[in-house]
């Protein structure tokens, strides 16, 4: 309808519009691909509906005797804020409801909104019409994109008439809208050769561009329009400028929004200005992400993520509610290809502005979990906003890792020979179908996108830690999330997809429901196999061994099942000691891997060598064993993961980076060798003539397990090449190499198939850093026996205020060092600490009867212990200290 031509106040339904096609727009829903510039016209006249809705709401049709009840000038009608009739201009758009024609009286104030783009300089002339207190905000109206320095004169000009509303509208047409946003902040081309003749030509493009931006959002709203939809793809200044940048670059200029940030931040109006817009931004760009493909044509329009992430202020209470939340549901629809490129971008930003970004986000994820209840029912995978949250913080995650301290080089070779797949028929096989387990592990795919490892980042820009959300980690139902993990589902979030925000004692509980369905598949198979072959039902990784000959009758064991059939691998493992009437529910497991461990490492036995300074083993170049040998010993620490069980193993870190797929470079050398590190540290940093002084060559010796001398050439004809100070850098690295690589590389492949036996098929990779694995074998080094006390459990009649009780923690405390970990052993079967501390222990103390001469004993396939009520503190330290110093076997209680 044509507003101009009505004189009187009527309502009609607003469905006279149609596009050039002759389609109602209300009907329009789906854009048309093949015509971009149809697609752009319908959107821009849907705006001016909307647009026209919201100044009834507002304003009214000016008609006092107006009948809409969705009129601001009808009686009766409640005034509602600008949230309030944005949102409802919005329903009443959708349900096609009645629009009223201005009434003559309102005619020179609403002209401008209601006249198309076509008519947009009528508007202009109608707007000369309004009052002298307007005549500020009018000079602004054709401004649909701002730079800094149009920012600072709209700044100056309000400062000095001491009136900043028309820059807080300016700030709100242009932050609301997408492609004002996008084309805002624009940065200047770097000027090449042939650039630099045109330096007129290009600022006469970029009035045009300017002036055809102004005639394309002609159409704005007025003073108190609350949003523009984004014109889908098409920025005037779009394409071509893109196909130049770098792949971490992008055309908005980030200094100067930084500048124009900390200049109107500090003003609380101007700042709820940037408040608001976001509130009507983001729905937009979520739309045209979702349903447009809007990124795929003009890759400009990332730039609006960058710019609203400047903001310093989005991480304020205020944002956290409505804002961010729909914020980061945009940001989570973008694209592959556009978060990889944003997080090339980010990752050339100093650690501070990272931070500043992890802490937006975990704050909102914090906020909303803290604010609601979570349970098995209410699930957090289900909180859009949350889920949103972290797919943004995994940009910064990547942006963090790409921005570190890189080693892309040093990656281990895969092994010559593919493990050996089982000889059984699967499952699957079984029922006529295909294996499905051949993907291969678990890759991010925008790790793939980035061609990065988190493996590759020796030292991030902040600490991985930061990126640990706690509040989340208690209320993430781990079993549900382990199952969206498998199943892939897209209508279901896991926070497994994540890993970087899950601590490592819920990783731990991830990758331990991975490795039990694993067990529990495997004995399903064996089940149906023996029924449909008729053999022997063998359910169990079935292990009868002497305590005297332990080594020869585990890894003898383990050899044939690795041979002969390696899936056995994976099924439960079942521990027997002859002579003892021990029934394996985990404890008989314990002690049986303690007791291997123990004897493997052996210095005695030579497979590895034992540092006294560094208290580490290492793999032993010169050893006698065969690489069976070491490959039964990657199985035994593979089988430890597996079965959920910790080991006293004692590596450097450089062991746990190679066993995931990277190299041992002069760095490694810190810990695994640090006389030698420090020696060559100084070798690089000597100011002399290397050569003069130090006169050595690229040949190398070491001494063998007997003593002996073995030169090694690091170069050929080592002997005759001397260090010098042009290439000791490359003496460095090979020695390095050398020492960490080269020296051990039989012995360590041989360590790495083992362990791949077993977890080739878990997500173990994926979920865990180096040093989160060594946590996992090893368990915490840390024994906080207060935190074990805060935990710890009673049955059979004890209380925490029981006295012998009270007597027990006081005497318990009062040990030292050594007995404190004896006393672990004897309860748990293992003195070391699980992932998360003594306080993720469950542990039990029962009654076991009045006061008595008997010893306490333990159960420790289930943590617990059974103590008796003795009648003073002196025997209960006299008994306890004699049972968990001679403790040693297993019987039936």
């Amino acid at each position: 309808m044509n507003s101009d031509k009505e004189e009187d106040c009527e309502c009609a339904p607003a469905q006279a519009e149609t596009s050039p096609e002759g389609i109602p727009y209300r009907d329009y829903e789906e854009p048309e691909i093949e015509n971009p510039e149809a697609s752009r016209m319908k959107r821009a006249a849907a705006k001016h509906l909307i647009e026209r809705y919201y100044h009834q709401l507002t304003e009214g049709c000016g008609n006092e005797l107006c009948s809409n009840s969705w009129c601001a000038s009808s009686v009766g009608f409640n005034r509602m804020d600008n949230n309030a009739a944005a949102v409802k201009a919005l329903e009443l758009y959708k349900g096609n409801a009645k629009l009223c024609d201005p009434h003559p009286s309102k005619k020179g104030t609403a002209s401008a909104y209601l006249e198309s783009s076509t008519h947009s300089n009528s508007a202009c002339s109608n707007r000369k019409l309004k009052q002298d207190f307007h005549s500020v905000r009018d000079n602004f109206k054709d401004i649909n994109y701002l730079t800094e320095d149009k920012v600072y004169e709209i700044l100056d000009i309000c400062g000095k008439k001491e009136d900043y509303s028309p820059l807080i509208r300016v700030i709100g047409r242009v932050f609301s809208s997408a492609e004002g946003l996008v084309q805002s902040f624009r940065r200047s081309k770097p000027h090449t050769k042939e650039e630099l003749k045109s330096l007129q030509g290009k600022d006469e493009d970029k009035d045009e561009d300017e002036k055809e931006a102004a005639a394309t959002s002609s159409s704005a709203m007025e003073e108190d329009s609350p949003s523009s939809s984004s014109r889908l793809g098409e920025s005037s200044s779009g394409e071509n400028d893109v196909q130049k940048l770098a792949p971490d670059e992008v055309s908005v200029d980030i200094e100067a929004v930084r500048r124009v940030y900390d200049r109107l931040l500090s003003n609380e109006k101007i700042e709820a200005a940037f408040l608001n817009a976001l509130v009507y931004l983001s729905p937009n760009v979520e739309c045209d992400l979702t349903y447009h493909n809007v990124y795929s044509r003009d890759p400009n329009y990332l730039n609006l993520f960058v710019i609203v992430m400047e903001n310093s202020n989005l991480h304020s209470p205020e944002y956290l509610e409505i804002a961010l939340p729909q914020f980061c549901k945009a940001m989570s629809k973008l694209p592959l290809a556009a978060q990889a490129k944003l997080a090339r971008l980010w990752s050339h930003y100093s650690a501070k502005q990272i931070r500043r970004m992890v802490e937006t986000f975990q704050q909102l994820i914090t906020y909303k979990v803290i604010s609601n209840e979570f349970n098995s029912r209410n699930l957090v995978n289900d909180d859009d906003a949350v889920v949103a949250a972290t797919k943004c913080l995994k940009i910064v995650y990547y942006a963090n890792v790409l921005g570190g301290d890189l080693d892309m080089e040093h990656n281990e070779e895969e092994d010559d020979e593919p493990i050996p797949e089982s000889s059984e028929l699967t499952l699957q096989e079984l029922l006529g179908e295909e294996r499905r387990n051949k993907k291969g592990p678990r890759v991010d795919p925008l790790e793939t996108e980035l061609g990065i490892r988190t493996n590759d980042c020796r030292r991030p820009l902040i600490p991985f830690e930061e990126f640990v959300n706690e509040p989340l980690n208690e209320v993430l139902e781990m079993d549900k999330d382990y199952t969206f993990f498998k199943v892939e589902t897209e209508n279901k979030f896991s926070f497994m997809t994540c890993p970087f925000i899950l601590n490592a004692v819920t990783k731990n509980l991830g990758l331990y429901y991975d490795n039990r369905i694993r067990m529990y598949s495997e004995r399903r198979i064996t089940v149906l196999y023996s029924l449909v072959q008729g053999q022997q039902l063998n359910p169990y990784l079935r292990l009868k061994v002497r305590r005297d000959h332990i080594i020869d009758d585990a890894l003898v064991r383990l050899e044939m099942i690795a041979m002969e059939n390696p899936a056995d691998l994976k099924k439960q493992l079942y521990v027997e000691f002859e002579g003892e009437q021990g029934v394996d529910e985990g404890g008989v497991s314990k002690e049986f891997f303690q007791l291997v461990v123990e004897e493997i490492f052996n210095p005695d036995i030579g497979m590895f060598t034992y540092d006294e300074r560094t208290k580490l083993f290492w793999f032993n170049p010169s050893s006698f064993e065969n690489e069976g040998q070491y490959t039964l010993i990657g199985i035994v620490l593979g089988l430890a993961i597996y079965n959920n069980c910790i080991l006293d193993v004692h590596f450097p870190m450089v062991v746990y980076r190679k066993l995931m797929g990277k190299k041992g470079t002069f760095r490694d050398l810190a810990d695994a060798n640090p006389v030698l590190y420090q020696s060559l540290k100084e070798l690089l940093e000597y100011e002399g003539s290397v050569e003069e002084d130090m006169m050595i060559t690229f040949q190398i010796s070491q001494t063998d397990l007997f003593g002996n001398p073995l030169m090694y050439d690091l170069r050929e004809n080592g002997d005759k090449i001397p260090v010098t100070n042009e290439n000791r850098k490359e003496f460095v690295a090979q020695y390095a190499d050398y020492m960490v690589n080269k020296s051990v590389e039989k012995q360590f492949k041989a360590f790495r198939r083992g362990f791949h036996m077993v977890t080739n098929e878990s997500p173990l990779k994926y979920l865990f850093r180096p040093e989160e694995i060594e946590l996992l074998i090893c368990g915490s080094r840390k024994l906080d026996f207060l935190a074990l006390e805060e935990t710890t459990e009673y049955d059979g009649g004890y209380n925490r205020d029981s006295r012998i009780i009270k007597e027990f923690w006081e005497t318990l405390h009062s040990f030292g060092e050594e007995q404190k970990r004896l006393f672990l052993q004897f309860t748990t079967g293992t003195d070391r600490a699980p992932v998360g501390g003594l306080g993720k222990l469950k542990m039990i103390i029962a009654k076991n009867g009045p006061d008595t001469d008997r010893l306490p004993t333990s159960h420790t396939c289930f943590n617990v212990l059974l103590l008796p009520e003795y009648s003073s503190k002196e025997k209960l330290r006299e008994r306890l200290l004699k049972a968990i110093t001679y403790a040693k076997g297993f019987g039936m209680l």
